[in-house]
């Protein structure tokens, strides 16, 4: 399996040399800012369709009951009109609040998801930047989302809130554990770690029945188990059922975010739903090709739209867990994380080398 030795342009390039600014230094800075600006309005976008309408559509057909359907076509007009019912409450400060800590607690949730996205292929050169240690920078900045769990937990002066947020803290590292390490199989794999070039080497054939019905070497059909390995560590690492005990309010009201209100609680809410399609994303990128089409012969849809399919079914595969999947304990969360997922993912890593070694 040999990478791609020459990626495509780069989206900051692209839009630097459609407004004429050429690759001077100007034009990456004038590029690469409307570039994040216009990526970051995408997955806002997308949130905010996931979070007031699709979570309750979804939700209420698991469930068998009626979702939101009264406000616009569809119920979709539900988005506009919880947006301006939240943002328009009173933002209440507790007494006692560590204030600093308090006010950057939201931002650095949504914050830490967004920059995640800066180094994902889309498809047909939507991308911000390629660097070669990609895939670490993905998993460095979504890392810091617990720093903002455990600064909005400690700063609330509520010990409910400092409970859930411990719990995230707690959770967070028993399952980014097995998340890298499952990662770093792929990497043996590929041999690398740009995001560019793990796409590539998925893209090269590994059933080929003719031209057009060439089925790609993803690596979710060539290392199933690592595939389902991480499908659950994301899932722990998103807080979605069986693995949201941090916030699960029948035993800590709604954890490290119980004190919070108005734009602040909507900068968590929307944090979350942005670090579940960064799992998709990543889902998408190290195991399912990217934005690949799962066939030769559907390759006429363009990649950006095969890449926004791929992480909305990781979005429904949440939303389904959430209906179908009752929590566990906090104890036996961390014992899967630890004692399970850890060792298996382990298990896997050495396999995976093994294997590749045998082969190379």
């Amino acid at each position: 399996m040999t990478p791609l030795q020459q990626g495509p342009i780069l989206l900051p390039e692209r839009i630097a040399n459609l407004i004429g600014l050429g690759d001077g230094l100007l034009g990456q800075v004038v590029g690469g800012l409307i570039a994040a600006f216009l990526i970051a309005n995408i997955m806002l976008a997308m949130t905010a369709v996931a979070g007031p309408w699709a979570k309750r559509k979804i939700t209420a057909a698991f469930t068998d009951r009626i979702a939101v359907n009264r406000i616009g076509p569809f119920g979709l007009f539900i988005i506009i009109a919880d947006a301006v019912r939240l943002l328009s409450k009173e933002l209440i400060v507790p007494e006692g609040v560590d204030r600093p800590a308090w006010d950057l607690a939201p931002i650095i949730l949504p914050a830490s998801a967004l920059l995640g996205f800066a180094v994902i292929p889309m498809g047909s050169g939507i991308q911000l930047a390629d660097p070669e240690t990609g895939l670490v920078f993905a998993f460095a900045v979504a890392s810091i989302a617990s720093l903002s769990l455990v600064m909005g937990g400690y700063a609330s002066n509520n010990k409910y809130s400092l409970m859930g947020g411990l719990r995230a803290v707690a959770q967070n590292i028993a399952y980014e554990i097995p998340l890298i390490v499952t990662a770093a199989s792929v990497v043996i794999f590929t041999g690398t770690l740009q995001m560019s070039e793990i796409v590539a080497v998925q893209r090269e054939a590994l059933i080929s029945i003719t031209p057009a019905l060439t089925i790609p070497q993803w690596f979710a059909f060539v290392n199933p188990f690592a595939f389902v390995l991480f499908l659950v560590a994301n899932m722990a690492e998103v807080g979605r059922n069986p693995f949201d005990i941090p916030e699960a309010p029948t035993e800590i009201v709604a954890g490290y975010q119980t004190e919070y209100s108005s734009v602040y609680f909507v900068l968590f809410y929307l944090g979350e739903f942005l670090h579940i399609f960064l799992g998709g994303a990543l889902i998408a990128t190290l195991f399912l090709g990217g934005p690949a089409a799962p066939i030769a012969a559907l390759e006429v849809i363009p990649g950006f739209v095969w890449f926004l399919i791929k992480i909305w079914a990781v979005f429904l595969l949440t939303q389904w867990a959430r209906s179908a999947i009752p929590r566990v304990r906090i104890d036996q969360l961390l014992d899967i994380g630890w004692k399970g997922m850890l060792v298996l993912s382990f298990a896997n890593l050495v396999l995976t080398a093994i294997i590749v070694g045998v082969i190379v």
